[in-house]
């Protein structure tokens, strides 16, 4: 619940931050608007229009956004419930999901700090994590390593830090194993949470362009 909570929080801020600018300028219009017949553009300026409302500003990332915590959370533990059993270990599934849970604390403390960023910079944070790396506007497999590179960040390694150390603290594996379990489990939570975040980031490059043409 805490992570839940918190993961509304970035959402919370943006959305405030996209409602008092307006949540789109001018450049959400295409180039040959002015070329638009009367009715057109009113057309148009309606589809625009029906984005900057709640449903969209708050209502649809914040399911979205707690959506990836209990998805996160149940991939998390199940894949290091695999693992370390694979490995030798014999934690029963409903231990190694407490951990999971537990480690995953340094995101409540990392949303309230990206909530704090956007309500004093008055925007979206651009590049999280590592995505600076990867030129924005990239797209294909670039695309998909920007969203890859976006989560990794120092709580990332925090939470893996705790997931090692509750897993080891049950016992039966070594620091080996365990080291194993951790790397292997996170590895296939970042591809699945990137490839969902990838395909979002590219529908949100896309502008409402004639949708009332053909």
């Amino acid at each position: 619940m805490i992570l839940s909570l918190a993961a509304l929080l970035p959402v919370l801020a943006l959305g405030r931050v996209r409602q008092q600018a307006g949540a789109f300028g001018a450049e959400s219009l295409p180039p040959d608007f002015q070329y638009y017949t009367a009715e057109q553009q009113a057309q148009f300026m309606q589809a625009l229009e029906s984005t900057r409302s709640p449903t969209f500003l708050y209502l649809l990332p914040g399911i979205g956004a707690v959506a990836v915590v209990w998805i996160g959370w149940l991939i998390t533990g199940g894949v290091l419930h695999l693992v370390s059993t694979i490995l030798g270990g014999r934690s029963t599934s409903l231990a190694v999901l407490n951990i999971a849970a537990w480690s995953g604390l340094p995101f409540a403390l990392r949303a309230g700090l990206r909530a704090g960023f956007i309500l004093l910079a008055g925007r979206a944070i651009a590049g999280p994590g590592l995505a600076g790396f990867v030129s924005s506007d990239s797209a294909g497999l670039l695309l998909f390593g920007r969203q890859l590179l976006a989560a990794i960040d120092v709580y990332l390694i925090w939470h893996m830090v705790l997931l090692g150390l509750g897993l080891a603290a049950l016992g039966g594996l070594t620091r080996g194993k365990v080291f194993a379990s951790v790397v292997v489990t996170e590895v296939v939570a970042l591809l699945v949470q990137a490839i969902p975040a990838a395909i979002l980031a590219s529908l949100a490059g896309l502008t409402i362009v004639r949708p009332f043409l053909f």
